[in-house]
């Protein structure tokens, strides 16, 4: 039997992975509900995430869904557990240009991280792409910088 994931997403009450595949014989359109047992709001997510990837009953159909995106299905449930809303646990996986990532603590962080890693491998561009150019030079403009006292230069020799 072969199974072709096209949708994931999860189910709060009782904590679920919800996975829409198509049976790959019968082209029909089916609904899985994955429990997820045995997790905390404490629950390390990753390994969660590749328990139930690995699990003899849910292998199958969870063979074509990669491990981060169901470690991010993970989080979402965990971050429920320990209150947060939805909005925000979707917001931490957000980049925003404004936002001050030094204030950030370590696990937004690595999430966030995670997203730029994701966007860069999208962005990159491999030298047997069509619009490859070896050494592109762009010129992003100069936008007037305040000045710092350390910018400045000393009379002390250094």
């Amino acid at each position: 039997m072969s199974f072709e994931a096209k949708r994931c997403g999860v189910q709060f009450n009782p904590p679920s992975i919800v996975l829409l595949y198509v049976h790959t014989d019968t082209k029909k359109m089916r609904k899985r509900i994955i429990p997820v047992r045995s997790f905390s709001k404490y629950s390390d997510c990753s390994l969660a995430a590749e328990n139930l990837k690995n699990h003899p009953r849910h292998r199958d159909y969870l063979d074509r869904v990669s491990q981060s995106q169901l470690e991010k299905l993970h989080i979402i449930l965990r971050d429920h557990l320990q209150g947060f809303s939805l909005e925000h646990s979707l917001a931490s996986f957000q980049l925003n240009a404004d936002e001050d990532l030094n204030k950030l603590d370590d696990e937004i962080l690595a999430r966030k991280k995670g997203q730029m890693d994701k966007l860069f491998e999208m962005n990159k561009k491999h030298k047997d792409d069509p619009d490859f150019v070896y050494d592109l030079e762009v010129d992003f403009g100069k936008k007037s910088q305040e000045k710092c006292s350390w910018d400045e230069e000393s009379d002390d020799g250094f």
